[in-house]
C-alpha cells in the first residue's frame, strides 16, 4: 500500500512526518513541535454485529485502537460512512450515536465527516491524536530479552462470523461486544507511563500477523506460548465448527509461512492464533524492568494483562504449546467469559 506513495513522496522530502512512508506502522505521526506530534489514521468497515449501536461503538473503537497503540491521546474524529439509500433512518442515527458515544467515552469530539451512497453500510473514523515524540509506541522498538503483552483476548472473528450464520450463542455475542468496544485507553497510558517503545494493536491480520509486523520492523524474532493466551470461551467451538471468517484463512495464507509451530499446537489453535480481530487488544514489548513495573499497576489498577511470550533473536515466529514459564505468571486469569488454551 506504501509503495506507490513512496514513488511520489520521498521520506527525506518530510522530517516532520515521524511515521507514514516507511515501514507500515498504526498511524502517521507529524511532528508538531518538540513537545507535541500529531498521530493520524483511520478505519471503516461493514457491519459485524446486528445492534446497530453497539456496531457504530465497535468501529469507532476499533479506529481510536490505532492511536493508543501509537501512545497518542484522541482528541477529534471524523465519520467517515457509506450508508444504503432505503437503510431506515433510525438505523443510520443509532449507527453514528454509538459511533459518538465511545469517542465522547475517549475524551475526543466527533466534528464532522463525509457519508456516501453504497449498497451496505460501511461505517468508520478518521482519528486524530497527540502524543509526545520521546514516548511514541512503534513496532520497530521490540528488543530480544523483551517480554509479550497482549490486553484482550482473542476469538472475535470465529465469534462474528458464527453470529452471521445464526449458530453463536447470545451469551458469547454478548461477551465479544463488550470486548470490542472497550477501548485500549488504560492499557496504553499505563504503557506510556513505564516507558514501553514497542507496540501495536490487533486487528485484521491477527495476532500472528500483527506479531511478525513487529518481528520484521523490529529485526527480532517472537516465541508465543499458547497456553498463556487469553482466548473468549466458545471460540474454539466455533473455529471446529467451521465458522472461519475470510479474513482469517487468508492470514493462514500470506503469515503461514514465516510461523512455526511446535508440537501440540494443533490445527483449530492455529486458526484462532491467525483469527482476524476487530477493535482487539494491545500487543505490546517490555524490558524486563518495564515488564515488573507494568503488570503489577495493572493488578492493582484493574488493566487486563496477559504475558504471552517473549522477544528472541532471529525472525518470525515460533507457538510452543506450554504455558509461559518463569516469574510472570499468567496475567489476569480469572476473567469471566475469558479461558486459555485447553482449559475450555
Amino acid at each position: 500500500m506504501l509503495r506507490p506513495l513512496q514513488d511520489v513522496f520521498g521520506p527525506k522530502e518530510y522530517p516532520r512526518l515521524l511515521v507514514g512512508l516507511g515501514e507500515p506502522d498504526d498511524a502517521a505521526v507529524w511532528q508538531l513541535d518538540d513537545g507535541q506530534a500529531l498521530v493520524v489514521t483511520t478505519d471503516f468497515f461493514t457491519p459485524i454485529v446486528d445492534d446497530p449501536y453497539a456496531y457504530g461503538a465497535i468501529a469507532a473503537a476499533n479506529a481510536l485502537s490505532d492511536l493508543y497503540a501509537m501512545g497518542a491521546t484522541p482528541f477529534m474524529a471524523l465519520n467517515v460512512a457509506a450508508m444504503p439509500e432505503d437503510l431506515p433512518g433510525e438505523i443510520m442515527r443509532e449507527i453514528f450515536r454509538g459511533g459518538a458515544e465511545k469517542a465522547r467515552e475517549a475524551g475526543a469530539v466527533i466534528a464532522g465527516g463525509h457519508t456516501v451512497k453504497d449498497a451496505e453500510p460501511k461505517y468508520g473514523l478518521v482519528a486524530l491524536g497527540l502524543c509526545q515524540p520521546d514516548r511514541l509506541m512503534t513496532k520497530r522498538g521490540a528488543r530480544p530479552g523483551d517480554l509479550l503483552i497482549i490486553t484482550k483476548p482473542l476469538g472475535f472473528g470465529v465469534t462474528t462470523t458464527a453470529l452471521k450464520a445464526g449458530r453463536a450463542d447470545e451469551a458469547d455475542v454478548a461477551s465479544a461486544i463488550d470486548w470490542m468496544t472497550r477501548l485500549n485507553a488504560s492499557a496504553s497510558a499505563l504503557a506510556a507511563r513505564f516507558g514501553v517503545r514497542s507496540a501495536t494493536d490487533v486487528t485484521g491480520y491477527g495476532l500472528l500477523g500483527h506479531g511478525l509486523e513487529m518481528a520484521k520492523a523490529s529485526g527480532v524474532g517472537l516465541r508465543l506460548h499458547l497456553g498463556s493466551i487469553p482466548f473468549l470461551r466458545g471460540a474454539r467451538s466455533y473455529a471446529e465448527r467451521g465458522f472461519i471468517p475470510g479474513g482469517t484463512e487468508d492470514n493462514q495464507r500470506h503469515f503461514g509461512p514465516q510461523v512455526r509451530f511446535e508440537d501440540g499446537v494443533d490445527a483449530t489453535n492455529r486458526v484462532l492464533l491467525f483469527d482476524a480481530q476487530t477493535s482487539g487488544g494491545l500487543l505490546l514489548s517490555l524490558t524486563a524492568s518495564e515488564a515488573s513495573g507494568f503488570l503489577n499497576a495493572a493488578a492493582s489498577e484493574g488493566v487486563l494483562a496477559w504475558p504471552i511470550g517473549v522477544v528472541e533473536s532471529g525472525e518470525g515466529i515460533v507457538v510452543e504449546a506450554g504455558r509461559l514459564a518463569g516469574r510472570w505468571g499468567t496475567g489476569s486469569p480469572d476473567v469471566s467469559g475469558v479461558v486459555n488454551a485447553g482449559d475450555e
